[in-house]
């Protein structure tokens, strides 16, 4: 049997018990960065990023630009070729498209965090719903363990980022956190590389989720601590591998077109 290892198509899963040491292939084709920032924003938008037109994710190359989605694209429909690429001030140097208002904030995260290589803000609607409440969701299950250290919470909401001063002050809020509920807003993370930032955006809106629906019925049983801590640490420091992965593959699966 002969498989074409960068085939999106393929079932490893399934084919792996027909092909010797199926660890040769890559469960991936080969991306580019701007591939998988379109990839990173279908995905999400499966997980509840999916506020309209909202939000924006940035990636910071090694040359100090930044690609972006464009602001009038939903997430769901970003394709590789509509990623803009833009320099440290915010200016498009590459892209048919416009770059968000509230490009600042990520323009200014990047300046302040060099262990940071992507930002994501958006307005998904369970992350959202604690936000507003300014409280913490509890861990009450194991997908809820899977980044370690609870999200800040920034609340001095004063209507949206776009502006200079209120972008940075939400920057500072999060400080060296790995995330943050931003009251009355969204929500705010920061990773070194996509498997990570696409692991710390689902735990945070699952774990807002499942958290909500718990305190719903009531009597829910939380994580111990230490059980939380130690399953945050071995998984979050990786990007869970192997995640990212499988759900970029349920995306190409779903639409191809996405790489174009």
């Amino acid at each position: 049997m002969s498989a074409n290892p960068n085939d999106p198509t393929l079932n490893w899963a399934r084919l792996s018990p027909l092909i010797p040491n199926p660890g040769r292939y890559p469960i991936l084709p080969a991306l580019t960065p701007q591939q998988e920032v379109a990839l990173l924003c279908r995905v999400l938008f499966a997980e509840g990023y999916n506020d309209h037109i909202a939000g924006h994710i940035t990636y910071r190359m090694d040359d100090g630009t930044m690609l972006v989605n464009p602001w009038e694209l939903a997430w769901d429909e970003v394709c590789a070729s509509d990623i803009l690429r833009i320099d440290t001030e915010g200016r498009i140097i590459e892209g048919q498209w416009n770059v968000t208002p509230a490009i600042n904030v990520h323009r200014d995260m990047h300046a302040l965090r060099h262990d940071v290589r992507i930002v994501i803000h958006n307005h998904p609607e369970w992350g959202s719903v604690w936000a507003a409440c300014k409280r913490v969701p509890p861990i009450y299950d194991q997908t809820s363990s899977l980044v370690d250290t609870d999200p800040a919470i920034y609340d001095e909401y004063r209507g949206t980022v776009n502006d200079d001063a209120s972008g940075r002050a939400a920057v500072e809020a999060l400080g060296d956190h790995k995330w943050a509920l931003l009251a009355n807003h969204g929500v705010f993370l920061v990773a070194r590389d996509i498997r990570q930032a696409h692991l710390r955006a689902l735990t945070l809106e699952w774990r807002c989720r499942i958290a909500w629906r718990v305190e719903q019925l009531g009597d829910g049983k939380r994580v111990v601590p230490e059980t939380a801590a130690a399953m945050g640490a071995m998984t979050d420091g990786n990007g869970f591998p192997f995640l990212w992965e499988a759900m970029a593959r349920r995306e190409l699966r779903r639409d191809p077109r996405v790489l174009e």
